[in-house]
């Protein structure tokens, strides 16, 4: 059984550090990220992971943030995975920062990349794994989002939020959905 994980951000330099990138910015984190072989395709970059429990399909999409799901469907048709086997990592305003957390459908809560994603998967019951940033104190949410985290707080993802997030990534990889809804359903990685 392929499955696809698709990590929700924006493609270019500027955006790396931003707060809607973070999904990017976990996938940098992974143990295996260094001996990932990327290939482009599918309007985004992708690479195959083959572990034990079958072939996961990892993808960025580089269509950024509101067409997200052209990529993912694109990528998804094309090896026949069902949406409840696409894991969709993004940033989550409703978690305050230092949280993360799987979950299985649900609103889009107003993330573009979510809302492209049910459009063309035609569905938004997808398993999803994310990360909070929290909402901002004033009523710019876009500038928000696109800003960079600072430089406590990309402290707090590596040696925090990350490590732990890591593990139960692993888990999902190792056993679907089932493995993790439980025990990581809501995780405060700073406590």
């Amino acid at each position: 059984m392929a499955r696809l994980c698709v990590f929700l951000g924006n493609h270019g330099r500027k955006y790396r550090d931003n707060r809607h990138n973070v999904a990017w910015q976990f996938l940098a984190s992974l143990e295996v990220y260094p001996s990932l072989s990327w290939q482009r395709g599918f309007k985004g970059s992708y690479a195959q992971l083959d572990l034990p429990s079958g072939r996961v399909w990892i993808l960025t999409p580089e269509t950024y943030m509101n067409l997200s799901g052209e990529s993912a469907a694109e990528l998804a048709r094309f090896h026949k995975i069902e949406p409840a086997d696409i894991l969709v990592v993004h940033d989550e305003l409703e978690l305050g920062f230092g949280f993360f957390g799987f979950k299985m459908g649900g609103g889009l809560g107003g993330h573009n990349g979510l809302r492209s994603m049910k459009e063309r998967l035609g569905t938004a019951d997808f398993p999803r794994l994310r990360f909070g940033i929290g909402r901002p104190d004033h009523d710019d949410v876009a500038g928000y989002v696109l800003s960079d985290f600072g430089a406590d707080q990309r402290e707090l993802l590596a040696c925090s939020v990350f490590p732990r997030a890591r593990a139960a990534f692993h888990a999902y990889l190792d056993g679907g959905f089932a493995a993790v809804d439980q025990e990581f359903r809501k995780v405060n990685a700073l406590a």
